[in-house]
């Protein structure tokens, strides 16, 4: 095996001391530019990376980032925080930076783990996922000057642009409104919606979306949506009960867990080539072949770190004040089109 480059490597190509490339490393601005630029070029070649525990002993600092494992959850919904985990994990890598994952029962317990792990200077910035409604952990982070970033926005916060709040979302009221007019002008006039009970924002979030494409195209919405709990069980119940009516001739669904159970229901009733759209194009939806809309996780992670560490850094950015200006990503989501939806392929919502 081939011995990784070291710092007298890059001294010997750049015809330097191991001090200038230490200078380089750490201290740029006291090095002249040509130096500095031929160090870098050695850098380049030989692909050399820092020692990254020798530089947390120099600099004190963890080089980690935390996150929560979140608790089990079905194997459909639950492979999109695993996909943005392994995005973030392998992003953060490139940037010398680890990721730790912790566990906790609810919001006030994670409070306490990312209180002991702080406290311990085993943790430099802590990312959020699953945000909700006037959610403590923000609260708590922002008042104790902890630098964090969540996945998902400030919801029925004032402070959704407020800097010291960092935030990457996806526009799934955007993503859900865009597939509803697509389907809308299929033709399709009756385009029902299964989604969750109020209270979630993204929920409530999506459910606007295909609020907002009925209502302009002046149809009425009554009748044809209902709201459940997620999961395949009771999206195929939920399902069954609207198409039981003949009151819908399409359904887009919160979450691939409710269309796969919409399938379910429409296959049961004769339906099967009703036009069904999910969210979140999970492998379930694409083995089965389910519509749905794309959240573009690796660059959510992307975003995740660019706040936290900015555009190539890599070292945290400390909490911002709130004089700064705002600092957050929304992002656009993608809608995959998939034939046993009666949909024609590869189209895309936004850019």
């Amino acid at each position: 095996m081939a011995q990784l480059p070291t710092v007298e490597d890059v001294a010997r190509v750049a015809q330097v001391s191991r001090q200038t490339v230490s200078n380089v490393l750490n201290s740029p601005a006291i090095v002249k530019d040509a130096t500095r630029e031929r160090v870098e070029a050695a850098i380049a070649q030989l692909r050399y990376r820092p020692h990254a525990s020798a530089r947390r002993l120099r600099t004190r600092k963890s080089s980690t980032i935390g996150i929560r494992l979140e608790p089990e959850r079905n194997g459909i919904s639950g492979s999109v925080l695993d996909t943005f985990l392994h995005a973030l994990t392998e992003q953060a890598d490139s940037r010398q930076m680890r990721v730790l994952l912790f566990t906790a029962n609810d919001p006030l317990h994670e409070i306490d783990q990312i209180r002991r792990l702080r406290d311990g200077a085993d943790v430099d910035a802590f990312v959020l996922t699953s945000t909700s409604y006037e959610d403590p952990r923000v609260a708590w982070l922002t008042q104790n000057e902890v630098p964090f970033v969540t996945f998902g926005r400030p919801w029925g916060h004032d402070d959704m642009s407020d800097p010291r709040h960092r935030w990457v979302d996806v526009d799934g009221r955007a993503g859900v409104r865009e597939a509803t007019e697509n389907l809308l002008a299929q033709g399709i006039t009756r385009v029902g919606y299964v989604g969750w009970p109020s209270g979630s924002g993204a929920g409530d979030d999506r459910h606007k979306g295909w609020v907002d494409a009925i209502s302009a195209a002046r149809l009425s919405t009554t009748g044809l949506s209902t709201s459940v709990v997620d999961g395949v069980s009771q999206g195929t119940e939920a399902a069954r009960e609207l198409l039981a009516g003949n009151t819908v001739d399409a359904l887009v669904c919160a979450s691939d867990s409710l269309a796969l159970g919409a399938r379910i229901a429409a296959a049961s009733l004769g339906k099967d080539a009703m036009p069904i759209i999910g969210f979140d194009d999970t492998p379930v939806a694409l083995a089965i072949g389910i519509s749905s809309i794309q959240q573009p996780l690796a660059a959510v992670a992307t975003a995740v770190l660019e706040l936290l560490l900015g555009p190539t850094g890599n070292e945290v950015l400390p909490a911002r004040a709130a004089s700064e200006e705002p600092s957050y990503r929304l992002l656009a989501p993608r809608l995959v089109e998939r034939r046993s939806s009666n949909l024609a392929l590869d189209r895309t919502i936004g850019t």
